[in-house]
């Protein structure tokens, strides 16, 4: 009986602080009087900590989750970690420029290596479109995570990632030197951004076998990327 007893009384305690951390998590207000340290004890200033927050790469953690004031622990997070976060955001709100099920007439073009991209003829494969230029923040933010994706499926000829850039050749490879982009890049894009009328960047578009429009978002957020690779993931079965 003593150990059912005890047993009980575990239970109920891990209970407790389990709901204790949600109502104050919920409750909590984040903003610049938030006191968040690393595990050295070293206080962030509200832009480093926000900043390292926009990356999804890190969460923060209650130190004391009974406290309405309590200081916060930032933590970076792994791979599955971030996976997991990633599913359970909303997915990114729609750009403006396509809807969900558009067919889009492409073209045929090339990379700023002279790659031939017959997007008209690549029926049957999933092609992934980023619409960027060096100057946009964000855009420049996004970079590595897309080159994750863009590597994963690097040995499947059934995807196909082109990135839309509105600069020249000459100043692209000039930033790619520092900063790889693995996509196929094409250069003095805006004829093809006009040609879909976007004018807000990042944009991000999956088009499925068919050609038609089944992710399209604008603007950066850590879930684009855990969204854009299911749903080409949902576009190759």
């Amino acid at each position: 009986m003593k150990k059912i007893f005890l047993l009980l009384l575990i239970i109920v305690a891990v209970s407790a602080a389990a709901n204790a951390q949600t109502t104050i998590t919920k409750r909590h207000r984040l903003d610049q009087n938030t006191i968040v340290k690393d595990s050295a004890g070293i206080t962030y200033p509200y832009a480093v900590w926000q900043k390292l927050m926009s990356s999804g790469k890190y969460t923060l953690r209650a130190i004391d989750p009974r406290s309405d004031s309590t200081a916060f622990l930032i933590v970076q997070v792994n791979e599955k970690e971030r996976e997991a976060m990633a599913s359970r955001m909303p997915k990114p709100a729609e750009s403006k420029f396509f809807t969900d099920g558009q067919k889009l007439e492409l073209f045929n073009t090339k990379d700023i290596n002279g790659n031939k991209l017959k997007l008209k003829e690549m029926a049957g494969k999933v092609i992934v479109l980023n619409f960027w230029f060096i100057g946009c923040p964000p855009c420049r933010m996004e970079i590595p995570e897309l080159n994750k994706i863009a590597l994963e499926y690097a040995n499947n000829p059934n995807v196909v990632f082109v990135a839309i850039c509105l600069d020249q050749d000459y100043q692209i490879f000039d930033f790619t030197k520092n900063n790889p982009f693995s996509y196929h890049i094409i250069d003095r894009g805006q004829y093809y951004a006009d040609q879909f009328k976007i004018n807000l960047y990042p944009t991000n578009v999956v088009l499925d076998k068919e050609g038609k429009v089944r992710f399209h978002a604008s603007g950066y957020t850590s879930g684009t990327p855990y969204w854009i690779k299911k749903t080409i993931d949902e576009a190759l079965q």
